[in-house]
């Protein structure tokens, strides 16, 4: 086995280089583990070596990499510790057993969808990347996978991890794009597609893959099942399913924190017809990142007992949830109602259907969940607190058409909320206040005190829709959120400062502690703007659905672009970054992107570079 060695502990505790493979437990209820103390909580001790993986993690293939690596753990000294117990994160350490710890993760590393556990969207540690150099972006290398590509990559260990649409899941070297592994969902599964996707009539997945230290965590987009794979080699460790429902599926990408995976279950059953819909409630889980096994299951609705005439809807599909370590807490945000009891569209149609974004519908029950921010304990999986946020709404596809009979009564704005809040903290006068930060589909952008979610402030980002509004991931560094607006029915959208109007998407900027829009910008080559947004060292990064595929990066202070590229095929993804990189999947002719004549499909994986 290679040896791992370690420097820069100087706190006490080692003061020269380790050799992790000589540690023992030396007596019984007593076991080493290396603890960081940070944002991402504590880093488990890894079982590389019973999976048959045990040189993934010891020796970098880059010694640049190894020695970032090991900069950057002795950089963060004061956020190590040595700790002693008995279980680590529910692992049984038998006495005498070698343990061999993981690498923290690094700046550069984007574990998951939101890129870390604050769904900021944001590479803190770029530094190559910025409004000078931006323009001196060059391709690479290119990866073809035979099928679009709609999910931010992940990476780690200069390791980039991502689905296609033709069912596979990847894992590339970072630095070349040459193909470490390739799995087969349905292959890996024998889960069978449930045939409601449109586009493709195989098993895929659509999410990010979660980082979970040796392994690889991804949900399947129909059924409703979660995989867990060796990540040195993508073979297939545990899979759970979440929901028995034949419509539900994983949309949501996870996030990973203390040997758990916590995910939200969604559903395409507003698909069905007036007379099929509906009984699917969304709910939220947390799952032992071990074998898979279901710690709880929080609901978002009232059971209604798998029958219709009930509540449904309120799926958890966008982003990665957030965690707050600091309250053992855990944010998400929920999309509409399906169908609504009797009794609450009678109060609906009382009110003579009025409804509005920013304040509270008397028809809203306290036990729906939907269209709704909320906070759930870690630990247990009650609500802590919860804010439903854009009034009364009930919709599903058939009810598009104004002329269908028998939907229930309006407004059915479908606002959604399409991704999870972002975590962030303002500061005005010298007074820190923690928020959670999350846009919807409205076009409204909302701010909750994350003790008791009460509305800091809200603004109208930009106009809504079906398709947005905000969809899919906004970005913050932490003083200024950037979000997507994608205008889907194209509505007059008034710039800003220019105050020229537009019809088309485009971005905005706002400032984290008022809420004030900074400034917006148009979509230059397609009317929406689908996507999530990016960010990195003052630079917003972006694509655009349309058939072209062009990305831009843009100034985060102004809007302005710097730079662009035109992929070939729509790009309905993100975007992530790492170490003067930048990689973006190509191509959405699937799922909702097949009814849009706009979009193109694709089949390749994008590196652009800051290159010597």
């Amino acid at each position: 086995m290679p040896k791992l060695k370690k420097k820069g502990f100087r706190n006490g505790y080692n003061t020269k280089s380790v050799n992790y493979e000589d540690i023992k437990i030396k007596d019984e209820g007593e076991a080493v583990m290396v603890s960081k103390m940070k944002e991402n909580g504590a880093v488990m001790v890894s079982k590389l070596k019973e999976q048959g993986c045990e040189g993934l993690e010891l020796e970098s293939k880059n010694n640049n990499r190894e020695g970032s690596r090991r900069r950057h753990q002795e950089n963060q000294v004061s956020s190590f510790k040595i700790v002693y117990m008995r279980k680590v994160d529910g692992w049984e350490n038998d006495v005498g057993k070698k343990i061999i710890p993981v690498i923290p993760d690094l700046p550069t590393d984007w574990t998951n969808h939101g890129g870390d556990l604050s769904n900021r969207r944001y590479a803190y540690g770029e530094t190559k990347i910025s409004p000078d150099t931006v323009a001196k972006l060059r391709l690479k290398w290119k990866f073809v996978a035979g099928k679009d590509i709609s999910a931010t990559p992940a990476i780690y260990n200069d390791t980039i991890y991502f689905p296609s649409w033709n069912g596979n899941i990847y894992a590339l070297n970072a630095l070349d794009g040459s193909l470490i592994w390739q799995q087969n969902i349905g292959q890996l599964t024998r889960l069978n597609s449930t045939g409601i996707v449109i586009g493709v009539n195989w098993t895929v997945s659509r999410s990010t893959p979660t980082i979970a230290d040796d392994l690889l965590i991804v949900g399947v987009y129909g059924p409703a099942y979660v995989l867990g794979l060796k990540r040195c080699n993508g073979e297939l460790v545990w899979s759970k399913q979440l929901d028995t429902h034949y419509a539900s599926l994983i949309t949501m990408s996870g996030t990973y924190h203390r040997s758990s995976f916590y995910v939200g279950v969604s559903s395409l059953e507003e698909s069905s017809s007036i007379e099929a819909c509906c009984t699917f409630r969304g709910s939220f889980v947390k799952l032992n990142a071990r074998n898979g096994d279901i710690l709880w299951q929080t609901y978002m609705l009232p059971d209604n007992n798998g029958s219709k005439g009930g509540y449904a809807g309120a799926a958890l599909w966008g982003s990665s949830p957030s965690i707050d370590i600091s309250r053992n807490a855990v944010y998400i945000a929920t999309g509409n109602l399906y169908h609504a009891p009797l009794h609450v569209q009678q109060c609906q149609e009382a009110q003579n259907n009025q409804t509005t974004p920013t304040e509270e519908d008397k028809c809203i029950e306290p036990e729906n969940h939907s269209n709704s921010i909320l906070a759930l304990d870690l630990d247990l999986g009650h609500i802590q607190w919860y804010k439903q946020l854009g009034g009364y709404d009930v919709w599903f596809f058939a009810c598009n058409n104004l002329s269908t009979s028998g939907c229930p009564p309006g407004p059915n704005p479908d606002a959604d909320f399409g991704e999870a809040p972002m975590m962030l903290t303002t500061n005005v006068r010298g007074n820190k206040r923690d928020i959670v930060m999350a846009v919807q589909k409205s076009g409204f952008a909302w701010a909750l005190d994350r003790d008791n979610g009460s509305i800091v402030w809200s603004t109208e980002a930009g106009p809504g829709g079906p398709g947005g509004g905000g969809t899919w991931g906004s970005a913050t560094d932490g003083k200024t959120v950037y979000t997507n607006i994608a205008n889907s029915l194209g509505r007059n959208f008034t710039l800003k400062p220019s105050n020229i109007t537009t019809t088309s998407g485009g971005w905005v900027s706002i400032n984290g502690t008022s809420g004030n829009v900074l400034w917006s910008m148009k979509n230059p080559s397609d009317p929406s703007a689908s996507g999530p947004v990016s960010l990195a060292n003052g630079v917003l990064f972006a694509g655009s659905t349309n058939g072209t595929g062009p990305i831009y990066a843009m100034s985060a202070t102004s809007g302005e672009i710097l730079w662009s590229y035109n992929t070939g095929a729509s790009v309905y993804g993100g975007m992530s970054i790492s170490n003067g990189c930048v990689y973006v999947g190509s191509g959405y002719k699937v799922s909702l992107g097949f009814f849009d004549p706009n979009y193109t499909a694709g089949t390749t994986l994008f590196a652009f570079c800051i290159l010597p």
